[in-house]
């Protein structure tokens, strides 16, 4: 993983590897070396109030007299069912603020073991992992295919994109004990793995990842019938194993790929349909069972068709459509 990546829930962090659909490219470190004790808030890098989530930029002071940056993402976890008896009784501290008639509102201070937080850590954090969280202008990217060739792929060749993280789940060399479903074949195989933004306490926001074994295919723009033996090996079996382990259906899941992906390995998302995940956005999600049609009808559909993609203000890759005139 390029980052190091821990998660915290309720009074105590847990500490944990690092894992899918986090990295970014930059070098190893180790996880969970991290702690409050020397942090300093710097600034909120952007705020979500809809989904309860802030992005946090800060300091922390290290032995040696360092100051490492950290990007810190806290998040109000999901209700869970089981626990509502015991957050609604008569021990939760509950205000009146207004009422009118059989209308009312109130804020309710709950006990301490249910005032949890998701907390996940970026440390220590680049100046690339805090662009990546700043709140910036967006802007929509009409690909075509010349744009493609000309533009986005020698971009991305002169790049550096570490998936060295990916190749250490594949190879079982990280999170193995994670794992829910594997095909092993090295062509047509994947590995089914939950993502590290779902704590895996409810349904409700239900989030996994099938990673592909192939390593030729970095992209949706790599695709072509080919594949098809690939992604209908994904789409059938993912479905299978989540109902076996998780008891929902396939009509309960979208089940897509992201272009342009946060990193350029084939990987396809499995969500609860209900929840409103992070990249699922019609600009940037793409159902595989659509895509596998796509290919069906055109084997290089993929290859010949204009994708839509939102950019941030100072993405390189903006500037090079700016530069060629497509902006």
């Amino acid at each position: 993983m390029a980052e190091c990546v821990s998660e915290a829930s309720g009074p105590e962090p847990k500490r944990r590897k690092p894992a899918a659909a986090a990295a970014d490219g930059d070098a190893p470190c180790e996880p969970g070396e991290f702690n409050f004790d020397n942090f300093q808030l710097e600034r909120i890098l952007r705020e979500n109030a809809r989904d309860k989530t802030v992005f946090i930029h800060g300091k922390v002071g290290e032995d040696g007299g360092d100051v490492r940056d950290a990007v810190i993402i806290l998040e109000k976890t999901p209700f869970r069912e089981n626990t509502l008896p015991q957050l609604l009784n008569k021990n939760a501290d509950l205000h009146l603020q207004m009422k009118n008639d059989i209308y009312s509102t109130h804020h309710l201070h709950p006990l301490p073991a249910f005032n949890e937080i998701k907390t996940t850590v970026i440390y220590p954090a680049t100046e690339k992992h805090i662009k990546k969280y700043l709140q910036q202008q967006m802007y929509l990217v009409n690909e075509t295919a010349d744009d493609y060739r000309n533009i986005t792929a020698p971009y991305l060749q002169s790049q550096t994109f570490s998936v060295q993280w990916v190749y250490n789940i594949l190879e079982k060399k990280a999170e193995a004990e994670r794992i829910i479903h594997e095909h092993p074949d090295p062509k047509n195989g994947f590995i089914l793995i939950p993502d590290f933004k779902w704590n895996q306490k409810q349904v409700d926001d239900l989030h996994l990842i099938a990673i592909s074994h192939c390593r030729d295919v970095k992209s949706l723009r790599d695709l072509t019938a080919e594949h098809l033996p690939l992604l209908q090996t994904i789409l059938q079996e993912g479905q299978m194993a989540i109902f076996k382990r998780y008891n929902i259906p396939k009509s309960q899941l979208r089940i897509y790929l992201h272009y342009q992906p946060s990193y350029y390995h084939l990987h396809v998302h499995f969500t609860a349909v209900g929840y409103d995940a992070p990249g699922s956005m019609v600009e940037r999600a793409h159902l595989l069972s659509s895509v596998i049609e796509n290919l069906q009808f055109d084997p290089e559909y993929y290859q010949k068709r204009t994708l839509t993609f939102a950019l941030k203000a100072d993405d390189p890759l903006l500037q090079k459509f700016k530069e060629e005139g497509r902006i």
